[in-house]
């Protein structure tokens, strides 16, 4: 019996040491209900219908090697865009200009891809950094940052940072003025990138962001949100790939997963819904309902709200994770990606 009670004991002790360092804090609080949508249910296009099945595909036959799903993900996103690609390289993180006749290069975008920071690049995501640069008038760097499994997490945001510093003074085909203004954007993993980074700014003493976009992006690396299990069924882009681990308690999967943060998933460098959230610059958030990241983005805008921040929130019912990136076939997307214009103009 004493031996029981003190292997009771040992692994209760063990399971509060792991809880106390990879529980994130309680921020239920601000999990207010956000009903202002872009449209009701109803209203949602029919095309949305092809674009779930293409996802749903997409997830059924995922690649089984990183190498693998990566090209799979360049491939099943990438669009042919009427845009001039300039490569570069930034201090040492190579990237490339996407710019159109209306780009202007003293108005520069930092544009953060999505992928689970493990895919994804700027060849996938250039419908999006195509339709920004045009339709507000910016010039839009795409940097491929180092990812996971070869790297860990941090790295991705040192990589932001580095991009970040080096776009203040150099602009695309040879421009080497300081920028006039500065945007940073970013969507999934990259929107988690975005926010990171602008917290980050804010406290460099170096020319501040002039505005942020983050599409359902990821907030919080603790995985507390409900919505994270409760919109498991509803979100056919991560549902498949993160069902198994988000049927288990949010602080073991956090533990599992920061293996490859390179820091604690309750540091701000990798969770910036879990930092100070003042004094930051205009930031607009879109995201569906239906999105396992759907309260990352609710919880984040309350917060920054409640601490003073210019946050804006933008939901959509229905739609896939990242559906702006569907713009061709989705007329959501569209009207999403024209908003983010309409953001950027009044920075």
């Amino acid at each position: 019996m004493g031996t029981f009670v003190l292997l009771a004991l040992l692994a209760g002790a063990g399971y509060l040491f792991v809880y106390k360092r990879f529980a994130g804090p309680d921020h239920s609080r601000y999990d207010q209900p956000f009903l202002d949508l872009r449209k009701l249910p109803d209203e949602i296009s029919d095309q949305h219908l092809a674009v779930v099945g293409r996802v749903r595909r997409f997830a059924r036959d995922s690649a089984t090697t990183t190498a693998a799903a990566r090209i799979q993900m360049d491939e099943f996103l990438h669009q042919e865009v009427d845009a001039t690609i300039e490569n570069t390289v930034c201090n040492g993180v190579p990237g490339e200009w996407v710019t159109t006749a209306n780009s202007d290069p003293d108005k520069r975008l930092l544009y953060l891809h999505g992928g689970a920071f493990r895919v994804g690049s700027p060849l996938s995501h250039r419908y999006i950094t195509s339709e920004l640069a045009r339709r507000a008038g910016v010039s839009v760097l795409a940097i491929d940052y180092r990812m996971q499994p070869e790297y860990k997490t941090i790295a991705c945001h040192e990589d932001a940072r580095t991009a970040y510093r080096w776009m203040l003074d150099n602009g695309p085909a040879g421009t080497d003025d300081v920028a006039g203004k500065v945007f940073v954007a970013g969507d999934s993993a990259g929107g988690n990138m975005t926010l990171a980074l602008t917290a980050w700014v804010r406290d460099q003493p170096i020319q501040k962001i002039d505005g942020a976009i983050a599409m359902a992006p990821l907030a919080d690396a603790t995985y507390s949100s409900p919505s994270f299990r409760r919109n498991l069924a509803t979100d056919p882009f991560l549902g498949p790939a993160l069902g198994t681990f988000a049927r288990i308690p949010p602080f073991l999967f956090a533990m599992f997963s920061s293996r490859n943060l390179g820091a604690s998933p309750r540091s701000p460098e990798v969770s910036p819904l879990l930092g100070p959230l003042d004094g930051l610059p205009p930031t607009l958030l879109q995201v569906s309902n239906a999105e396992m990241l759907y309260d990352d983005a609710v919880r984040y805008y309350n917060k920054a709200r409640e601490a003073g921040s210019p946050v804006e929130l933008q939901v959509w019912p229905t739609l896939v994770h990242v559906f702006q990136a569907f713009g061709p076939e989705l007329p959501e997307a569209q009207d999403a990606l024209s908003l983010q214009a309409d953001f950027l103009k009044g920075c």
